[in-house]
């Protein structure tokens, strides 16, 4: 085997590890306060997926702190390179215990004051919510997290708290390469 093949194998295995060992995000179905249902990850597609999940009343105000700048990057495609991939974006609230009252005054809400396009980006999950906080491994209730899928709901990325840019340029990074 020539020296080159030798330096080449390592790191094709590494990479080989890398694609195998990434976690595939869980599917969740839900309804958008237009009343569509959308089922996360996406069918594969082109692109990416940006999904944001909060489930604490102390996560909403986080999460509604990043609608703004992270629609600006993803989907009106404000940015340095924003125009160099394709990336979709939901925000998903989860509605757990005595929460999930709020579920219909949640959508009623986002109905009569966002934006309809981003309001279209919010996917109400109503069942299953417990289940889909344990796969993703979500511990702190008062924090939203994100996730970047790729075309086939492998996530790539993977961040949490509240909105900073170097957060977004985080969640943007494997969109890049």
């Amino acid at each position: 085997m020539s020296p080159k093949m030798l330096f080449l194998l390592p790191a094709l295995l590494f990479s080989i590890t890398l694609v195998q060992g990434q976690e595939v995000f869980p599917r969740m179905v839900g309804e958008t306060s237009a009343g569509t249902t959308v089922a996360l990850p996406l069918a594969p597609h082109e692109g990416y997926t940006v999904v944001a999940v909060a489930f604490g009343k102390k996560a909403e105000p986080l999460l509604e702190a990043w609608y703004a700048p992270a629609y600006a990057r993803f989907v009106a495609k404000s940015g340095l390179f924003a125009g160099d991939y394709q990336a979709e974006l939901f925000l998903v609230p989860l509605f757990t215990g005595a929460n999930r009252a709020a579920y219909g005054a949640t959508m009623n809400k986002l109905r009569k004051e966002v934006d309809p396009d981003i309001a279209r980006r919010v996917l109400f999950v109503k069942e299953g919510a417990a289940e889909l906080i344990a796969a993703l491994g979500l511990t702190d209730k008062d924090i939203p997290y994100f996730f970047v899928l790729d075309s086939q709901g492998r996530v790539l990325e993977r961040v949490q708290g509240a909105y900073t840019v170097e957060r977004l340029e985080a969640l943007e990074a494997p969109m890049l390469n």
